[in-house]
């Protein structure tokens, strides 16, 4: 009887997943607030706005029932992702160790990254775990503090480049595809070639992933591909022709949103739908996407560079001043490039019963030259993906809920 409860409910629950959005909830908000949202609203074009708001009730079982909201939500409308890719891949990585198997191979494996193509890069150590060594555990860590390359990197070449997009299909995110590295101007053929990796228990060989080539391509048409009226190529020559991006990532709000979800949410979808980790898994993207730079050891991230409030676009804008709530906690995953802020983001209040999910994104590159570093992030982006994540808050706050939920999980 239990499970055929259980089959009602997540049926129940998956079907508010299908329900029309509603276009107009938020569009009403910004426009209650001019002081905050005007030239946003006067340039939204501009300006590449996109934004999904998911309101979260419980029922009585605390089984999350979700009604969604959107603001120029556009599939064909191109963006460019940045490390917002890193979450799907991370995910991708702690299933590939669970769906191998192997005695001894773990996410806490010593993790020796060979090269075997033109372009590839060895790693052997990493001075900023516990032990010196890398891990998957480790890299994730990173990816999810403070947005680090490098990690992401590793676990591209580890899961390979066509098995992160059979992934992609497998969960319906069929406005996704994932296709090089970042930050290292990986185009072309090396894409396509990812590392040979080793793995070691206590010093002996447990497990190797063999050097992969990708024979696929993964083309996608989308509006908006040639942005702007120049560039800096990679010798820094002005060259005065739209910037081109029909070669590179692709992770839409909506599929952004799918993946927190799913992440945030597993009991709600069926087995077969689930990502396939582990309970310690969970712990450990939750942990790492909720916790602040500044509250780790290993690595340690210490100001300047780092603060507390550096990965949190939503609410806090990134502010180096910013004052934590220590009720709040926001698990999430954000990305910035070529004068793009994107957030995607679960905030919780556990003082106050607040939850809601809110994936965002916002540009401006007022010049119309790619890869200058001039870019409005402190001026125009930061500040509206804050302006957005509060006024949301503000309004939750006020929400009437009938059933109050229980999120000790997250705690």
């Amino acid at each position: 009887m239990k499970r055929i409860l259980l089959a009602m409910l997540t049926m129940a629950t998956l079907s508010s997943h299908a329900q029309n959005i509603d276009t107009v909830f938020l569009k009403r908000l910004l426009a209650s607030r001019p002081d905050l949202f005007a030239n946003i609203l006067k340039h939204p074009q501009q300006n590449e706005v996109q934004l999904l708001y998911t309101k979260i009730d419980r029922d009585k079982n605390n089984v999350p029932h979700f009604t969604s909201y959107s603001y120029r939500l556009n599939p064909k409308r191109y963006f460019y992702p940045a490390s917002t890719v890193k979450l799907p891949t991370a995910i991708f990585a702690l299933e590939k160790i669970n769906e191998v198997k192997v005695t001894g191979f773990n996410r806490d494996a010593v993790m020796i990254t060979d090269s075997a193509f033109a372009g590839q890069t060895k790693v052997t150590k990493d001075p900023t775990s516990p032990n010196g060594a890398p891990s998957i555990a480790h890299y994730i860590k990173k990816i999810l503090l403070v947005s680090d390359n490098d990690a992401y990197n590793r676990l591209y070449e580890f899961v390979g480049r066509e098995e992160i997009n059979q992934k992609l299909k497998k969960y319906q995110l069929n406005n996704t595809r994932i296709v090089g590295r970042l930050a290292i101007g990986d185009v072309g053929e090396g894409t396509k070639h990812t590392n040979p990796v080793n793995f070691y228990k206590d010093g002996k060989l447990v497990y190797t992933k063999p050097a992969l080539f990708d024979a696929n391509d993964y083309p996608m048409q989308m509006d908006y591909m040639l942005q702007g009226k120049g560039y800096l190529d990679n010798k820094d020559q002005l060259v005065m022709k739209p910037f081109d991006f029909s070669e590179k990532n692709i992770y839409t709000i909506a599929d952004q949103q799918s993946v927190l979800k799913r992440l945030m949410f597993p009991e709600v979808y069926p087995l077969k739908q689930r990502f396939n980790l582990l309970k310690d898994d969970y712990r450990l993207i939750y942990k790492y996407m909720s916790m602040l730079p500044t509250e780790s050891d290993y690595p340690a991230y210490k100001r300047p560079e780092f603060y507390p409030a550096f990965c949190k676009f939503l609410f806090y804008g990134s502010d180096s001043s910013a004052v934590i709530n220590p009720d709040i906690r926001i698990f999430n995953k954000i990305g910035d490039s070529y004068g793009y802020n994107i957030d995607n983001a679960y905030i919780v209040d556990f003082k106050n019963k607040v939850e809601f999910m809110i994936t965002a994104v916002v540009q401006s590159n007022e010049d119309g030259i790619y890869n200058d570093s001039k870019y409005e992030y402190q001026t125009v982006c930061l500040p509206f993906l804050k302006n957005i994540g509060q006024v949301l808050y503000s309004y939750e706050l006020k929400r009437k809920k009938e059933h109050l939920p229980n999120l000790s999980k997250f705690k």
